[in-house]
């Protein structure tokens, strides 16, 4: 029985590999969040999987998890405050929360040598010529333009440098497609699909409409620790990217209004001073693992969670 610690384990990421991991054999899962989101429909109905999952309400900046990751096959580490352009103006926040949590894990599995699943962003990658494809070791292409991208950066950086005895795997995830019981809406596919169901204006950055991103969907990232937790020579402390899809903005609307009748309304963002820019896949790929571009379905389904006839505006 291996046993699987997810850190942030209620959050949109962390409750969707929880779903899929509870239907895998001879996984027990170690779910650590001290619920500053207030996740707490995550935690309904897993009384039926009480012998495959363990829950601890701690904070990883203030509680102990020595005793939890001591026996630990694997730990995913999610937990951390998000949404860069929120960021903005509260970098000293961001950086006492994510960077310390950060902090504590490290020192933990590199304790008990448990190997470790970083999850970073895409959106390190930051002002660079129009259409250029990005490499993770090209040091020069990194231009956070906020403060969250910046502490991520930073962790990276961090663990690169205090494990190096240790085995990790730093992974830059495009912006997240794809439903789950703990999901919020502030990330761009998710909140445009609210709005749409909602019939409200779709309210997209100016700059941003033409402008190409990389997007990578939950299944795809829960495939990839399936794929480590079974091939470990791969968590060999480098960084890679995985994406989906590249798309721009108005990709991902065409989808939408393939469902719904939309309206745009076009605001600013400060953070927005990016040019267009297409993520690699190719150093995951060389691993054999191959991304499944089903973004179009994700979006549907996302939609489908406001299918409802009796809305009033």
């Amino acid at each position: 029985m291996k046993k699987i610690i997810i850190t942030g384990g209620l959050g949109h990421i962390g409750s969707y590999l929880t779903d899929k991991f509870l239907k895998k054999k001879n996984i027990h899962l170690i779910i650590i969040d001290n619920l500053h989101s207030q996740r707490f429909p995550s935690l309904f109905n897993l009384k039926k999987h009480k012998n495959k999952i363990s829950f601890y309400d701690l904070d990883l900046k203030n509680d102990s998890i020595s005793k939890v990751v001591k026996k630990a096959d694997l730990l995913i580490h999610l937990a951390a405050i998000t949404d860069a352009e929120n960021s903005l103006g509260k970098k000293k926040i961001y950086l006492n929360n994510n960077f310390k949590c950060t902090q504590e894990v490290v020192k933990h599995v590199k304790k008990y040598k448990v190997p470790l699943i970083f999850v970073s962003s895409t959106s390190v990658y930051g002002k660079v010529d129009r259409d250029q494809i990005l490499f993770e070791d090209n040091q020069k292409i990194l231009y956070p333009q906020s403060p969250y991208a910046e502490i991520k950066l930073k962790e990276e950086k961090y663990i690169q440098e205090n494990l190096k005895n240790s085995k990790f795997f730093i992974v830059r995830l495009g912006t997240i497609i794809g439903k789950s019981i703990g999901m919020r809406f502030h990330t761009a596919v998710n909140k445009f699909c609210y709005q749409a169901s909602m019939n409200k204006k779709i309210t997209v950055w100016k700059s941003a409409y033409d402008q190409v991103r990389p997007y990578a969907t939950l299944n795809d990232f829960y495939r990839l620790t399936i794929f480590l937790i079974y091939q470990k020579k791969y968590i060999n402390n480098q960084i890679y990217n995985l994406v989906t899809k590249n798309l721009t903005v108005k990709n991902i609307i065409d989808f939408i209004k393939i469902k719904k009748k939309i309206k745009i309304k076009f605001v600013k963002s400060k953070i927005m001073n990016q040019l267009s820019y297409r993520v690699s896949n190719n150093k995951l790929e060389k691993t054999g693992f191959i991304s499944h571009d089903t973004i179009k379905k994700e979006i549907f389904d996302t939609l489908k969670l406001f299918d409802f006839d009796n809305l009033k505006m």
